[in-house]
């Protein structure tokens, strides 16, 4: 995008948050029935692949410091969606793994997520979300 093509005022970051905002209202609605916060809906959602990861692992995929995940992930642990143990060889690493519960809920959320995705970006030609996805990998790499 040329400068001549965007709106005077127009700012990629504060289009970025209503965005965030618009999805997370409607990602909270489909799944209330769920009963989780939008933290633990991200938190459940990068761990539906039913990989194991680290504190600081997951802290990276969701984009919060691992201090901050303590609380989404006892919350998560006193429902019973995920167990927390030590990492085979690394007893220091603590473990983030999904139960049975926490993947069924996982993958309820991933499938929500691809139905609102594919709503929001079906008419968008490929090239189009090749850029939006290169946009959001440089800010999201803006802190590293």
């Amino acid at each position: 995008m040329t400068s001549e093509t965007v709106p005077s005022g127009w700012s990629a970051l504060l289009a970025l948050q209503r965005a965030t905002h618009a999805t997370l209202q409607v990602l909270s609605a489909e799944l209330v029935d769920l009963g989780l916060t939008a933290s633990e809906i991200n938190a459940l959602a990068n761990l539906a692949d039913g990989r194991g990861r680290t504190v600081s692992e997951l802290g990276a995929a969701v984009g919060s410091r691992p201090t901050t995940l303590t609380s989404v992930l006892d919350r998560l642990e006193r429902r019973g969606h995920i167990t927390r143990g030590s990492r085979p060889g690394d007893r220091r690493s603590v473990l983030i793994e999904l139960t049975p519960s926490g993947q069924s809920a996982a993958t309820t959320i991933r499938q929500a997520i691809g139905d609102l995705e594919h709503r929001a970006l079906d008419g968008l030609p490929d090239d189009a979300i090749a850029h939006l996805r290169t946009a959001l990998q440089a800010l999201t790499e803006i802190s590293s």
